[in-house]
């Protein structure tokens, strides 16, 4: 199985981000080409960058970096959950993303945007063009969730619509297609998938 990391980018206490990466995640699991672990930014709350070493070097002074580092470069593929600040992506995804360099390179990402109007798309945008820059690679298939309030259930659970179900699978079949790409391309063999 691919290691999928979903990285949920939302720290603030109102937030409602975890219910949409608990829907993602689910479907991740039930889809069968993946181990998931869900990576909580406001769980993990990571510092403002403080490495004095560029972080191409890889030489990390602090603990909450190591640990980072450790659980990005275990990573096949990941699927980033945001939401949109400011027609953006949030300023703790930002930080979490210039943490590494290395870490990220060469694995597939899917990214489920979810906002008003715009279904965050404007931040799925901004954030392409940085993962782009660190050698990761978004797929076209994306699902993104306009007023996604509407999908909260009374219980706090997400149930979306049918587009977005099957938005989340198309994404998910191609981000299997292109993590096994790019294993070759990192001279990774995963026996369990041969």
């Amino acid at each position: 199985m691919y290691n999928l990391k979903i990285i949920n980018s939302t720290v603030r206490p109102s937030r409602k981000g975890p219910l949409v990466v608990n829907w993602m995640a689910e479907l991740a699991r039930q889809h069968g080409d993946f181990a998931v672990e869900v990576l909580d930014l406001a769980e993990i709350n990571l510092p403002i960058m403080n490495e004095l070493a560029h972080p191409r070097l890889k030489q990390y002074e602090h603990e909450h970096t190591k640990q980072w580092s450790a659980r990005i470069e275990e990573a096949d593929a990941f699927i980033f959950v945001t939401a949109e600040y400011d027609h953006s992506y949030p300023a703790p995804l930002k930080n979490a993303l210039e943490y590494l360099v290395q870490e990220w390179g060469y694995k597939a990402a899917g990214i489920v945007s979810y906002g008003g109007i715009s279904a965050g798309t404007r931040a799925a945008t901004a954030l392409k063009a940085d993962l782009i820059a660190l050698k990761v690679v978004p797929l076209f298939e994306a699902v993104n969730i306009p007023f996604f309030e509407q999908f909260i259930n009374e219980e706090s659970g997400f149930t979306p619509n049918e587009i977005s179900h099957k938005s989340a699978h198309v994404m998910l079949n191609e981000l299997a297609r292109w993590t096994k790409g790019m294993l070759v391309i990192r001279g990774i063999e995963k026996a369990e998938m041969r």
